[in-house]
């Protein structure tokens, strides 16, 4: 058998509290109920991270980088497909969800009268991309989705002659679940390409991209995986992905023997060039880790966790009950002011749209995170 954990040689069996006690910023004390913005890394993704970036800037240059970099790749694409519930050549590298989603709308073909769909629970990213068609003749619909429930007929109707729909698999602004394979499905018989936003999903529940039956999946390692900035991902159904010609591209987009612009067959056609190899070791170690925790503790605990926080908010809540996150939101009168004076005192949350403040509570978090944000609230009132 090999060296104990305590004379240095293993790390622990990864548990919530063994994860936690491995995650410097969360050293003296600190409180952070943030994740839905950006994970906190445990060392061993930061070590993660380093030790390729090292490798790949001294060892691997005392040759040929390239290579090893390409392999690198492949590990990094074979344990993203795993966790998707896909295979290796419908994943493409990206740095980031917004990234990945730009990646994909470029890629279309657009035309002058075409129609697209999108929630108004998208962030951002799934937001400025449609608003530049628009200058091209491209049509937006916005669905409403009253507190973070998504309007089915509503949703039906505004798909009927569309062409492409991005939506949220959970809302950011409510931490509500959205009924992703059923509005796939309206979307597909309508004819109308589906993207999913799954930022917020990956990492914080189980996510199975081919029973979702979307067209295209984008996410990220930052959030609730516990990754770094950087390492962002993309599912291309292997069903629409000849449709789609990537405006952004280079060397890697293409065939190595290919003789002027032959797209890869696959999702690698969403590839460009060189990536830092830092970010997607660093997503690796972090799904490791999740494997290793096992999907179940980490759905109970953020379950456990979220029922204790919207239990002590009340009526402050605005997010469902019973929860279907770790995200939630509760009113505020002075949300900012209210964020900021939390911070001072060590603990982390944020505000969304809407006046709100929006906690997160993830795998590594325990109760008596919960107990002092409602304590440092119940001070305010």
């Amino acid at each position: 058998m090999g060296d104990s954990y305590e004379s240095g040689g293993r790390t622990p069996p990864v548990n919530p509290e063994t994860l936690r006690a491995d995650i410097p910023a969360l050293a003296d004390d600190t409180v952070y109920l943030n994740t839905g913005a950006s994970g906190p890394a445990p060392n061993r993704v930061l070590a993660a991270a380093s030790d390729a970036q090292r490798e790949q800037e001294v060892d691997h240059h005392r040759g040929n980088p390239y290579p090893e970099a390409w392999d690198a790749y492949d590990e990094s694409r074979a344990a993203v497909a795993d966790l998707l519930g896909t295979t290796p050549e419908s994943v493409a590298l990206t740095n980031s969800t917004a990234d990945g989603i730009s990646r994909v709308v470029n890629a279309v073909a657009w035309e002058r009268g075409d129609a697209i769909v999108r929630t108004d629970l998208e962030h951002p990213a799934g937001i400025l991309p449609f608003e530049r068609l628009k200058s091209e003749g491209v049509e937006v619909r916005e669905v409403a989705a009253p507190e973070g429930r998504l309007d089915r007929e509503a949703y039906a109707d505004a798909v009927a002659d569309a062409r492409f729909v991005c939506l949220s698999s959970l809302s950011w602004l409510h931490g509500t679940r959205l009924p992703v394979r059923d509005a796939v499905e309206l979307a597909h018989d309508a004819g109308a390409f589906v993207l999913v936003d799954a930022v917020q999903s990956v990492g914080h529940h189980p996510v199975d991209v081919e029973a979702w039956g979307a067209d295209a999946v984008a996410a990220a390692g930052h959030k609730w995986l516990l990754g770094v900035w950087g390492a962002g991902f993309l599912y291309v159904s292997p069903d629409v992905v000849d449709d789609l010609r990537p405006r952004h591209l280079g060397y890697r987009s293409v065939p190595k023997e290919a003789d002027g612009l032959e797209y890869h067959s696959d999702a690698a056609r969403f590839e460009v060039g060189t990536q830092s190899l830092a970010p997607h070791a660093a997503l690796r170690e972090a799904i490791a880790i999740r494997s290793e925790l096992g999907a179940d503790t980490v759905s109970a605990r953020i379950e456990t966790l979220a029922e204790r926080l919207v239990d002590g908010l009340g009526d402050r809540v605005v997010s469902p009950r019973p929860p279907e996150s770790g995200l939630v939101a509760f009113e505020d009168p002075t949300p900012e002011a209210t964020v900021d004076r939390l911070a001072d005192a060590d603990i982390h949350v944020r505000t969304v749209p809407g006046d709100r403040i929006r906690a997160s509570v993830h795998v590594f978090n325990d109760e008596s995170d919960v107990d002092a944000l409602l304590a440092a609230l119940d001070e305010q009132n």
